[in-house]
């Protein structure tokens, strides 16, 4: 027999950063929520692909490593008692006759809501692998594609692979800690934020740090699971050999919507589109906001995410309180709500 639906206001698909803001704009607003994320821990790619990288762009936050934004976010939205379903993912949304939805995931668990947030970042996720031969015996020992803790690289030689702000801001932090840092790109001229950029130049200047470029990644030497160098080459064929004990190659994640694509929603190059002025998708009563979500002139930010977020929930609660009206109000104004 199939789990007896569990009811809510609204159900939430992902609990990164953005959705877990959503739990909170959903519960000043009086309406309950249930979260799904096919990760075992909450968080989304801040848990799960950088929890120490340091986060500069959020509001009354100088600096924010991306694990302790989690830990904020989730204290923030915990007064709300939002039901956590982790580690499974959701298959199907089924329209139901009252207007309500009908949330299956992988583990069998059933949601009935009356409206959907999706905030599932970049969907099912995974990082872009260079073709190198044998990478997959070094990956986990030699080759990783993220940074859990930055004190495994203390003392290490570090190949950095990329020239986006991933590869800049882990060859900034990691200067320090590792032996040796060098990065290498295809080209002298680096595609990351102004600021890092001037940092990574600077660092290169003071010795911390060697740029390889114009260089991209060749090949790997080692006995097959522990590295001892990485072979790089121009266009040209001029090739050079970086000795090693890890490589770091930041090229960026191949991003797949999985069940998510053939839920009808109306699609614009593997995002979701959406009304600016209500987060409302082309199906009634699914929202999507944060990186998922696009439409004309989109920022990815988190802030914009977040702001997405309230602008969803204000527009689901006439559908879970219908015929109430909503009097905006400042949180200075009214504080937090009981708990829904």
């Amino acid at each position: 027999m199939p789990e007896t639906p569990q009811q809510t206001d609204v159900a939430i698909v992902g609990a990164g950063p953005v959705g877990l803001f959503a739990v909170f704009e959903c519960g000043m607003l009086k309406m309950r929520c249930h979260v799904v994320d096919a990760l075992a821990m909450p968080g989304g790619q801040c848990a799960a692909l950088y929890p120490e990288k340091p986060i500069y762009d959020i509001p009354g936050y100088p600096v924010i490593e991306a694990a302790a934004l989690i830990e904020r976010l989730s204290e923030q939205a915990a007064p709300f008692r939002p039901v956590y379903h982790l580690d499974q993912q959701v298959e199907r949304l089924i329209a139901q006759d009252d207007g309500r939805w009908l949330v299956e995931t992988s583990a069998g668990t059933r949601i009935d809501a009356r409206a959907v947030i999706v905030a599932a970042g970049v969907g099912a996720f995974g990082p872009n692998r260079p073709p190198l031969d044998g990478i997959e015996g070094y990956e986990g020992t030699g080759v990783h594609y993220m940074v859990g803790q930055r004190e495994a690289f203390r003392g290490k030689r570090v190949v950095i692979a990329g020239g986006g702000d991933s590869a800049l801001d882990w060859s900034i932090i990691l200067a320090d800690i590792a032996d040796r840092v060098m990065v290498v790109h295809r080209r002298p001229k680096f595609r990351g934020a102004p600021d890092s950029v001037a940092k990574l130049h600077a660092l290169a200047e003071a010795g911390k740090i060697e740029l390889v470029v114009p260089y991209q990644l060749f090949g790997l030497d080692g006995d097959g699971r522990r590295l001892s160098a990485v072979i790089v080459r121009t266009l040209d064929g001029e090739e050079r050999r970086l000795e090693a004990d890890v490589l770091l190659p930041f090229f960026g994640l191949s991003m797949n919507l999985g069940p998510i694509a053939d839920w009808g929603l109306a699609l614009d190059r593997n995002h979701v589109t959406i009304d600016q002025a209500t987060s409302a998708t082309s199906v009634p009563g699914i929202f999507a906001i944060g990186d998922i979500a696009t439409y004309p002139n989109k920022l990815k930010l988190i802030l914009s995410g977040f702001a997405e977020a309230a602008t969803a929930a204000h527009a689901i609660y006439p559908l879970v309180h219908p015929g109430e009206a909503l009097h905006f109000e400042y949180s200075t104004t009214k504080g937090l709500p009981g708990a829904a």
